[in-house]
C-alpha cells in the first residue's frame, strides 16, 4: 500500500510539473508572439508613414506647378492688356493730332480762299463772283454783304473793272473747336476800262471763320494795317 501511495504521489508530482511547465511556456510564447505582432504592426505603420511621406513629397511639386503657371499667365495677360491700352492711347493721340492738323489746314484753306473771292471780281460775270462770296459766308458777314451786293455789282459793271487777288502769305492767328481767325496778305491787281494801268496793291485781312458741320465759312472780314 505504501508503494502504491508513493507511486501515486510521484505520478501526481510529475503531472503537476508537466502542467506547470505547460502553463509557463504558453504565456512566454504568447508574449513573444504579441511582441512580434506588435513589432510587425509598428514596422508596417512606419512603412505606411514612409510611403505617405514619399507620396506627399512627390505630389507637392505637382501641386505647386499650376500655381507658377497661373502666375505666369496672369503676368502675361497683364502685360498684354497694358500694351493694348498703350497702343490704344497712342492711336487715339495720333488720331487727335491728325484731326487737329486737318482742321488747321481746312481753316487756312478757307481763309485763303475767302480772301481770294473778295479780291477777284470781273465785271463781265460779277453776279457769279458775288454769289460765290455769299455761298462761302455766314453770320454777320453774310447778312451785310447780302444787303450791299447789288450796289456793289452795279459799280463794278459801270466801271468795267477787273481785279485779281493773289495770296502772298497766310497764318492761323487763333483757333477753337469751331472758330478761327486767319491773317491773310493779298496782292491785288486792278484794271479799269479807259484808265491807266495800276500797280498791284498789298492788302492785309483778318478773316474770321466759323465751322458749320463739315463746312467752314467766312463769318467776318477786317482790313488790318
Amino acid at each position: 500500500m505504501a508503494e502504491h501511495a508513493d507511486t501515486a504521489v510521484d505520478d501526481l508530482n510529475e503531472t503537476v510539473t508537466d502542467t506547470t511547465g505547460l502553463d509557463a511556456d504558453v504565456p512566454e510564447d504568447s508574449a513573444t508572439a504579441g511582441v512580434g505582432v506588435a513589432g510587425s504592426g509598428a514596422l508596417r505603420a512606419r512603412d505606411d508613414d514612409s510611403d505617405a511621406d514619399g507620396d506627399d513629397a512627390d505630389v507637392a511639386p505637382v501641386q505647386r506647378r499650376p500655381s507658377h503657371v497661373r502666375q505666369a499667365l496672369v503676368v502675361g495677360l497683364a502685360v498684354v492688356i497694358a500694351l493694348a491700352a498703350l497702343a490704344g492711347w497712342l492711336g487715339f493721340r495720333a488720331y487727335q493730332s491728325h484731326s487737329a492738323a486737318q482742321q488747321r489746314s481746312l481753316f487756312l484753306q478757307v481763309g485763303r480762299q475767302g480772301a481770294i473771292n473778295l479780291t477777284t471780281i470781273d465785271w463781265q460775270h460779277a453776279d457769279t463772283d458775288v454769289e460765290r462770296i455769299l455761298n462761302s459766308a455766314t453770320g454777320t458777314f453774310f447778312d451785310d454783304f447780302s444787303k450791299r451786293k447789288q450796289p456793289f455789282v452795279d459799280v463794278v459793271k459801270q466801271a468795267q473793272s477787273q481785279s485779281v487777288g493773289t495770296v502772298t502769305a497766310a497764318g492761323l492767328e487763333s483757333e477753337t473747336a469751331n472758330d478761327a481767325q486767319v491773317l491773310v496778305a493779298v496782292s491785288v491787281k486792278t484794271s479799269i476800262a479807259n484808265a491807266p494801268e495800276q500797280n498791284p496793291r498789298a492788302w492785309r485781312m483778318r478773316v474770321s471763320l466759323h465751322k458749320l458741320g463739315d463746312d467752314v465759312k467766312v463769318a467776318n472780314v477786317e482790313f488790318v494795317p
